[in-house]
């Protein structure tokens, strides 16, 4: 028997719930789904970085070399090497894995495969854009951090349940080198800047802020300027929180600067952004 079409109940429109769904969205997730999407394609290509420099970092510069500095001087302010080493080395990676990550990527989005461009076709807007690069630098940087401070613990470096604040501290760290990275990436028409960029600029801080050795090793005018690069920073707050060698003063300080040198990329980040893509 054929219902009456005015006794039939109404069907819903399923329009506006897919509508309320997608305003629910941020629109910058959309920009991260198109680097997630890409690094499900790539990640076989990040095991060495994420995997097998820590292994080795730790087994030859910590275990090795660290067996001799042992030796002869029995601590490095007060701990052991390869407890000194391996917070700087997470936060040396931290610093490597958010420049690279804000180098080639951005230029190749503008200049090669324009894939900023092709986002902002759709209703995404240059900050859009901007923040979901970003967001998922921040990511990588959170996976990368926490698979490196698992290995530290498989080498028995870590002596603080404060050790897992070092993941945000590491993604602190690269993120206040990827902000400001990918503000210089943005103004750049080809990539010979970022040769520079590495030569004087990324491998110095790697050698130079603490990372091997305590600064105050240096002569008096270089250990004002570690002192007042980023990755010093985030090397002595991430030893402080793996360590347990907390002090509250010198320890907000290093995280109020990340915090403000990130903020400050960001706002230069948006400004370049800007310039380059709209047109």
């Amino acid at each position: 028997m054929t219902v009456p079409a005015a006794t039939r109940a109404p069907v819903p429109d399923p329009g506006p719930q897919r509508t309320r769904r997608r305003m629910a969205t941020p629109p910058w997730a959309r920009a991260l789904g198109y680097w997630l999407y890409q690094y499900k394609r790539t990640w076989r290509g990040s095991i060495t970085t994420s995997f097998l420099y820590p292994v080795l970092y730790l087994s030859a510069i910590g275990v090795g070399l660290g067996s001799l500095v042992n030796h002869h001087a029995h601590t490095v302010d007060g701990v052991k090497y390869i407890d000194f080493l391996a917070p700087g080395l997470m936060a040396a990676t931290a610093m490597q894995i958010g420049g690279n990550e804000a180098m080639y990527p951005v230029m190749g989005a503008i200049k090669w495969m324009r894939t900023y461009f092709a986002m902002l076709a759709t209703p995404l807007g240059v900050v859009d854009v901007l923040i979901g690069h970003l967001a998922w630098i921040a990511l990588r940087l959170t996976a990368v951090s926490a698979i490196y401070l698992a290995i530290m613990a498989l080498f028995g470096t870590v002596h603080s349940p404060f050790a897992l604040l070092a993941i945000p501290a590491g993604v602190l760290t690269g993120m206040a080198f990827a902000a400001p990275i990918a503000a210089f990436a943005a103004t750049q028409m080809n990539d010979a800047g970022f040769s520079a960029l590495y030569r004087f600029g990324l491998i110095p801080l790697f050698l130079f802020s603490g990372t091997f050795f305590p600064v105050t090793q240096l002569a008096g005018w270089l250990q004002i300027v570690a002192e007042a690069t980023p990755l010093y920073h985030g090397v002595a707050l991430c030893r402080a929180l793996t360590l347990g060698h907390l002090d509250a003063g010198p320890d907000v300080a290093h995280g109020t600067y990340l915090v403000a040198l990130t903020v400050l990329g960001f706002a230069l980040a948006r400004r370049s952004f800007r310039r380059r893509l709209v047109t």
